[in-house]
Parts: structure tokens; sequence; C-alpha cells
């Protein structure tokens, strides 16, 4: 399939962090409304028959604004909806079968959290990576210090795919973390937990 990775913001969804009234589907809408062209469907604690009606509504309202569907490790409700691609993560089955099994009708999205991770994904058919966490943020605490701005630049310039920087990512950081050779930026709270979702949408998707 041609390459589709030319969206500049990645949005992970997280019910549980959604604010101010709104629901996921209304934060979700007022991100792509601000500019978002990408979203991963993320919500780990959901059953396969919880997650399905939530992807449908998700992949109709991404449809209707142009943007591209990602699921976040279930294949079968990818498909079943016609999602654009799938995320894996580190407890997710290897890229390689993966690809195997949805050929190259999808789009494949790894969570990486190393340049050996980053390089494994490449060769295993990954069509892009995200990478961080960058700096330091609560949700990606498990996974240690942050990995900074140095390592960010390692890990984009060998990449033979895209990157996006993800974790403690704000409007004001942006521009370093595309100058660091990022593709793009992936981000959960700075937009979904937002007060104003679409505004800080609009914040990201206007940094150059």
């Amino acid at each position: 399939m041609p390459n589709m990775i030319d969206f500049p913001l990645y949005l992970i969804t997280d019910r549980n962090q959604v604010a101010n009234g709104h629901t996921l589907y209304t934060a979700v809408e007022a991100g792509l409304q601000g500019g978002v062209k990408a979203l991963q469907l993320r919500e780990k604690d959901l059953s396969a028959a919880e997650l399905l009606p939530l992807a449908t509504e998700l992949r109709a309202l991404t449809m209707h604004y142009g943007a591209l569907l990602f699921i976040n490790d279930n294949i079968d409700t990818a498909l079943a909806v016609k999602a654009d691609g799938v995320h894996l993560g580190g407890h997710s089955e290897a890229t390689e079968i993966i690809r195997a099994k949805v050929g190259e009708k999808m789009l494949i999205g790894v969570s990486t959290h190393s340049k050996a991770e980053i390089e494994r994904a490449a060769k295993q058919g990954a069509d892009f990576v995200t990478f961080g966490p960058v700096y330091a943020t609560p949700s990606k605490a498990k996974y240690g210090e942050p990995q900074g701005l140095e390592k960010l630049a390692e890990a984009c310039s060998d990449s033979s795919i895209p990157v996006f920087a993800l974790g403690g990512i704000t409007p004001e950081r942006a521009t370093e973390v595309k100058q660091a050779g990022a593709k793009g930026i992936a981000l959960i709270s700075a937009i979904i937990a937002s007060p104003d979702p679409r505004a800080s949408a609009e914040a990201f998707a206007t940094c150059d």
C-alpha cells in the first residue's frame, strides 16, 4: 500500500483521562476538528465485545474527518471495523506475525523504547514506531527515566521508518522534538485530558 504516514499528530485514547464534561467521543471529535489526522484506539481494559462498538463509532468519526484509525493490539477488531491499521505494544505478537496475518492492507505501528527495538520493528515490517518517553510523564513512568532529545535524535537518524516522539510533549517542546528528527508527535493527555481538546490539537498542529 502507498505510504500513508503523513500525519504530524498521532492521538492515543484513554477514556479515563477525559475531563470537563467531555466523553471520549466528543474529546476525540474535538481533536479531529483541531487537526488530528491519526487516532489510536487504546482502551486495554475493555473486552473485545466492549471494544467493538466503540471502534465502530470511532471508525465512522475518523472517516468523516478524513483521519486514519488504528486499533491497539486487537487484530480482529481492526479487521471488523476496516481500520487503517493496528498498533502493537511490548506484549503483542511479533510484528512479522501480524504482518503475515494482515498482509499489506493495513499499516502497522509499534511502540518502542530503544534504538534496537526500532530496528527490529522495521525489519519485521512495521510502517512506523512511537519512541519514548522523551520527557517525564506519569503514564510512561514504568518505562524508567525519560529518553531525552539526544537519544531521540540518535533513534531518528538511523531509522528507515518514521519515528513519532511520545511522552510529556507540549506545544512548547514540539519544535525541538521535530528538529531532533521525529516525523511527528504521539500524545494522550495533552489533548484527551484538555479542557479544550480542539484548541490543544490546533496548538500542536500549527507547530513548525
